[in-house]
């Protein structure tokens, strides 16, 4: 009976501290499949783009502030809207920074990701970052956050298919 109870509890602590629901990584999968294929319809099928707007605006003001700019409203939708396209993501192999040509699976990503709090998840960048979150929106996962710019999600190369 102790053994079993060990057994469980080290299952637990492997895959219940921090993990990511298995939702939010199957939506970060089809995200990064639709960044990779450039595919348009798909990459907006996963995303709240207000949300993204929002988050991505943020973020520039807080860097035009911390260099002591305040441009009154922040960027333009359009100048947003580029930012936020599957040109934006870019998936490479961890290291070698060769673009992958095959979207990682959904347990592949889910290695790279961890929970934020119970609605929101989000994939880590190489020094523990959010690059990319996602948050739970009725039944769905969507992309709600993105980091402004440069957005490079690396998958070590040991995983890949």
């Amino acid at each position: 009976m102790i053994r079993k109870l060990a057994v469980v509890a080290s299952a637990l602590a492997l895959t219940g501290c921090g993990a990511a629901p298995q939702g939010a990584a199957e939506s970060a999968s089809r995200l990064l499949a639709a960044a990779l294929k450039g595919d348009r319809v798909a990459f907006e099928a996963e995303i709240d783009r207000a949300a993204v707007r929002d988050d991505v605006r943020r973020q520039i003001a807080d860097v035009a502030r911390g260099s002591l700019l305040d441009v009154e409203g922040g960027p333009s939708e359009f100048a947003l809207d580029r930012m936020i396209s599957p040109a934006a993501i870019r998936v490479v192999h961890a290291g070698t920074g060769e673009t992958l040509t095959a979207a990682p699976t959904p347990a592949q990503v889910a290695k790279l990701m961890r929970e934020v709090d119970d609605r929101r998840a989000c994939v880590r960048g190489r020094k523990g970052d959010c690059l990319l979150t996602f948050a739970k929106e009725k039944r769905d996962w969507r992309l709600v956050g993105m980091k402004a710019m440069n957005v490079e999600v690396e998958v070590a190369s040991a995983s890949l298919p």
